[in-house]
């Protein structure tokens, strides 16, 4: 099942960028395993499967150390921090995870350098924004983002990769499109003061319920749980 999922949401993602523009080859599917079984995220790795996404790093903890014992799931696959994390989870985050996606403050970021440094590693991240006004959503306020991006930046130990926003639950995933239209504005805007070696490549937008919308608006990472493994 797991197989089939992958590949109608890889034909999903083809027609939403014949419509505009964009090269379906150049987009990372994220398979979320949030309360998955280490069996699923096999299977899934055995269906092409290249990233792994979690939302907490203890059960990714498990999950990783589970994989590496029966030799899958450690490369080529990359493993991606995608839910809120803490700064007391922040040692065990660095040491598994390739890239950090829910960076929400210039604080977080300072603490993941640390940690990063005492291990000689340079954590590759994303920049969480917070485009909706749910009070619920966490991430830098799209209005005043840039400059603590300019301040990570100077961080040794980070590598910025891009930006990480959540559209709110919307009823129509079109709903969704302004969010995702203010992201890329704004990964654009930052764009202008870097130099091209340090220039922002990712949007991570989009999930299960609105990732066809989000492509089309210039997502090329999207991170899907109930679309791969429940169809």
């Amino acid at each position: 099942m797991v197989k089939d999922n992958i590949f109608k949401i890889k034909e999903r993602i083809s027609t939403a960028c014949a419509k505009s523009g964009y090269d379906p080859h150049k987009i990372t599917i994220v398979a979320v395993t949030k309360g998955r079984s280490v069996d699923e995220i096999k299977e899934a790795i055995e269906a092409g499967a290249t990233d792994i996404g979690e939302n907490k790093v203890q059960e990714a903890l498990l999950k990783y150390n589970e994989l590496l014992v029966s030799g899958q799931g450690i490369t080529p696959v990359k493993w991606h921090m995608v839910g809120h994390l803490q700064t007391n989870k922040v040692k065990d985050a660095v040491k598994i995870f390739d890239l950090i996606q829910s960076v929400d403050s210039l604080h977080l970021a300072q603490e993941i350098d640390k940690e990063a440094r005492k291990i000689n590693k340079v954590q590759e991240i994303l920049v969480e924004i917070k485009t909706s006004p749910e009070e619920n959503k966490t991430g830098l306020k799209a209005g005043g983002a840039i400059e603590d991006i300019m301040e990570i930046i100077k961080l040794d130990n980070i590598s910025i990769k891009g930006l990480m926003t959540i559209a709110p639950i919307v009823d129509n995933p079109d709903e969704a499109r302004p969010y995702f239209q203010k992201l890329k504005e704004l990964k654009d805007e930052i764009n202008i003061f870097l130099t091209p070696a340090f220039r922002l490549q990712i949007l991570s937008m989009g999930m299960t319920d609105d990732f066809e919308v989000a492509v089309r608006e210039g997502s090329n990472m999207v991170r899907l749980g109930r679309a791969i493994f429940e169809g």
